[in-house]
């Protein structure tokens, strides 16, 4: 299909897919296309259409403009956001840096799809996927991720009513590792995406960074269940360091591999050129699937020419416990399982993972019945053991930079939504792990020497089980072969 045809296709798809009678399920459909030879980004729905440029700008081209506000301190307080848990109309939500997150995922001409539909909060769509608790979205709660910053070499400041983005994490933990800030760039020499966060650290070195990443742990929940005392050890972080209250903005799209490797790399998906979850690659014809257990392990084979990991930017030993986005990396977990060359991926752990069951960090042994959930406490538990092992023989051998993903918490999030028992549960037993390991750094001394930063890689809001449905016969009724990976990311021809 020529690029003109596609254009054409794009339209009527736009046309379709916001119609009234899709209002309850989609959100807002997103493309990027030239103005006056300036790609540009766009956002559509049945309100209207606007054109979006980087610093909040926007000119309405039809209608009413679907996106009224992209404040990324939206829904705080904490009891702002309880009281308009997952918004039914795009004109009372917020999208921060809309434009700049829109151009990001169309920058890439051989991955980025035709366009990016948006589920709206409440879109329930089990039969795609989808689960009680969602995230993917452009809009705030889905993207805001929680940042703490504690220890050395970060100022004690409590929580502050203050935002980064995730791309910023990535170089913040590079320069607190003693990464040169020659070394903060891409492989080409270019600046990337996010900034050192020089307004939260006092200037001294730490002698090792831990960086923590509990996968969709909700922002507003874990500041205030650690406020009410439930997370004694991220209160502990928060009071030695600082929090930010309206956390970290994530890439768009909100989902877990997108911005794992954003944050570990700096820059934006157009970039690096993981788009999501699932994406097609027009140059190979191949669908891609870097978030499955099975593929993990390879997934920055995916990285685009020039992408640079944190692994790569800090000088000495470094090390990366449980995640995907490894390159680098003198100890990796996915690097000892591609050394075992099982077909399985991480499903190919097998007896390696402690059983769930026996858990010392599991309150509720129901919560196993979900299988993901069940997996996540294995794989966390087995987790801590390794980063433990990384830091027992003290500083002098500990990694300058440890990365520790952990996922109990996503699956919490899933099966239950934001706020559910099983998301609180999930996030409880991941404090007490977190517990044990500050524990073990300052029984050896080394505790006051390092810097810990916790984040998340997206947010989570609720769905509806009673909205449901599917785009997919609008599509349809278009009469052109198209993909649809995601489902939400349009690919025709």
């Amino acid at each position: 299909m020529s690029l003109e045809s596609r254009q054409s296709v794009r339209e009527a798809a736009i046309t379709a897919l916001c119609a009234p009678e899709l209002a309850s399920i989609v959100d807002v459909v997103t493309w990027v296309e030239d103005v006056e030879g300036v790609p540009t980004a766009h956002a559509a729905n049945h309100h209207g259409r606007v054109r979006l440029v980087p610093g909040g700008g926007m000119r309405v081209l039809a209608g009413n403009s679907p996106i009224t506000s992209q404040d990324p301190m939206a829904f705080l307080p904490y009891a702002v956001e309880v009281a308009n848990a997952s918004p039914a109309d795009s004109r009372r939500n917020a999208y921060p840096f809309a434009a700049e997150r829109i151009l990001s995922l169309f920058a890439d001409s051989e991955r980025s799809p035709d366009l990016a539909v948006v589920h709206t909060p409440r879109h329930f769509f089990p039969d795609e996927g989808g689960h009680l608790g969602e995230h993917g979205s452009l809009d705030v709660i889905q993207s805001r991720a929680p940042l703490i910053l504690s220890g050395a070499g970060v100022r004690r400041l409590g929580a502050v009513h203050e935002f980064a983005r995730l791309v910023d994490v990535g170089p913040t933990m590079a320069h607190l590792a003693g990464a040169p800030e020659a070394a903060l760039t891409d492989a080409t020499g270019a600046a990337l995406d996010g900034r050192v966060l020089t307004a939260y650290l006092d200037g001294t070195a730490p002698k090792a960074v831990l960086g923590v990443l509990w996968d969709g742990a909700h922002c507003s929940d874990v500041l205030h269940l650690a406020a009410a005392g439930e997370l004694p050890t991220v209160a502990r972080l928060i009071e030695r360091g600082v929090a930010l209250e309206g956390g970290a903005v994530a890439e768009f799209p909100s989902v877990t591999l997108t911005n794992h490797t954003s944050i570990l790399t700096g820059v934006g998906p157009g970039r690096h050129g993981v788009l999501g979850n699932v994406y097609f690659d027009r140059a190979t014809g191949q669908q891609v699937v870097p978030n499955d257990e099975t593929t993990w392990h390879r997934s920055a084979e995916w990285l685009r020419p020039g992408v640079r990991t944190v692994f790569e930017m800090v000088p000495g030993f470094t090390a990366s416990v449980d995640e995907a986005i490894d390159r680098g990396a003198g100890y990796s977990t996915m690097g000892i399982i591609r050394a075992s060359s099982s077909g399985a991926g991480a499903g190919g752990l097998g007896d390696r993972l402690p059983p769930a069951d026996t858990s010392p960090f599991l309150r509720d042994a129901a919560l196993l019945e979900d299988p993901y959930f069940r997996w996540g406490v294995s794989v966390d538990d087995l987790g801590l053991e390794q980063v433990r092992g990384l830091y027992a023989g003290g500083l002098e051998s500990a990694p300058k930079l440890t990365w520790w993903a952990n996922v109990v918490t996503d699956a919490g999030h899933h099966g239950g939504g934001p706020r559910s028992e099983a998301a609180r549960a999930a996030l409880r037993q991941s404090d007490a792990r977190l517990g044990v390991m500050l524990a073990d750094l300052e029984r050896l001394g080394m505790l006051d020497e390092m810097a810990v930063i916790l984040t998340a890689d997206h947010g989570f809001e609720g769905a509806d089980p009673q909205v449901t449905g599917s785009w997919r016969s609008a599509l349809d009724a278009l009469g052109v072969p198209y993909r649809d990976e995601g489902p939400g990311f349009v690919y025709f021809g």
